[in-house]
């Protein structure tokens, strides 16, 4: 559904994007992450057709992104960070003004209209001011906006700022109801949020991509080792001593009072049978035994890290060289 091939954009002498490629499939929900500056909003305006990149190519649904911009336009729903309401209009009254920029008749307006309050709850704030009704439902008449003409693809930046929790369940859900029916590519902050809901996620630092694939994946192969849990019934300080001797064990993490212990293990390491096997050969009760995944702000802070990392190494060896 989306082709995104070697962008890059520069505004002035300063790269905002750099070599960035990424492919989403028809009916997939992609994170889109980063830190501040990284990019994220840069490639999705060039995506949405505000701006053309400086170098390479995007298509949606085959078509070129500024070749074909009105066609291209027609298939996407977007929300932006700052989500573009008139204050002075009733929600309703702009409701019904979008539709009428998306290019839909007048007979299937109302639907259209009636379909996306429905879908986003805005039915107690329908006939209220934009400016007189709360954050909260400012975005989802933004989200709402985003979702008249049913568009193909959705992209969505920060879709659930500023909500509280029961509406970011309920957007959450909404999401989540797309997939296999929308492409939707999501940009949050909040990367639980990612976790619950997509697929697959791109991470991108300083204008490039630095990673692409499930979070499941990422975890698994950005663990430079692992860890595990062990809860034992055992004297502290004999435990430690003991599991220390077995082979594939890196380091012991303080025990928590209760007989828990984190241990790092080597990359790729069974080593549960032998822990088990050095806590029952003791005499000691086993409780638990229980590997810990890398979560998604691990990786996140592993790779941005490391990505800033090699930029301030290659900026110094530049600046040696001069």
């Amino acid at each position: 559904m989306i082709e995104v091939d070697h962008i890059s954009k520069f505004f002035g002498p300063v790269p905002a994007v750099r070599d960035v490629t990424f492919q989403v499939g028809k009916g997939e929900i992609l994170g889109f992450l980063g830190p501040n500056g990284a990019g994220k909003t840069t490639t999705m305006r060039i995506l949405t057709g505000f701006f053309p990149p400086t170098s390479g190519s995007a298509r949606i649904g085959g078509l070129d992104v500024f070749e074909k911009s009105l066609e291209v336009r027609k298939k996407i729903g977007y929300l932006p960070e700052n989500v573009p309401l008139y204050k002075e209009m009733i929600v309703e009254d702009y409701l019904k003004f979008v539709a009428e920029v998306k290019g839909l008749d007048r007979s299937q307006r109302k639907k259209a209209v009636g379909q996306v309050v429905e879908t986003c709850g805005l039915e107690p704030v329908i006939k209220r001011f934009i400016r007189n009704i709360s954050k909260g439902f400012r975005q989802r008449v933004g989200l709402a906006q985003a979702l008249i003409g049913d568009p193909e693809l959705l992209i969505l930046d920060e879709p659930t700022i500023g909500l509280d929790p029961k509406q970011i369940f309920d957007i959450r859900n909404l999401i989540r109801s797309y997939a296999g029916e929308k492409t939707i590519i999501l940009s949050t902050h909040i990367l639980p949020e990612v976790s619950m809901i997509c697929e697959r996620i791109v991470i991108i630092n300083q204008g490039r991509v630095v990673a692409v694939d499930s979070p499941e994946n990422l975890s698994s192969e950005l663990s430079g080792s692992g860890r595990i849990r062990l809860r034992t019934g055992g004297p502290a300080e004999d435990v430690r001593a003991k599991l220390a001797q077995v082979d594939g064990v890196i380091s012991l993490g303080e025990s928590d009072g209760q007989g828990s212990f984190v241990i790092e293990i080597e990359p790729k390491e069974e080593i549960q049978p032998r822990l088990a096997s050095a806590v029952i050969e003791a005499g000691w009760d086993l409780y638990e035994l229980t590997p810990i995944a890398a979560t998604l702000e691990d990786i996140f802070i592993n790779l941005v890290t490391q990505e800033s990392e090699e930029a301030e190494t290659v900026s110094r060896e530049d600046v040696s060289d001069e």
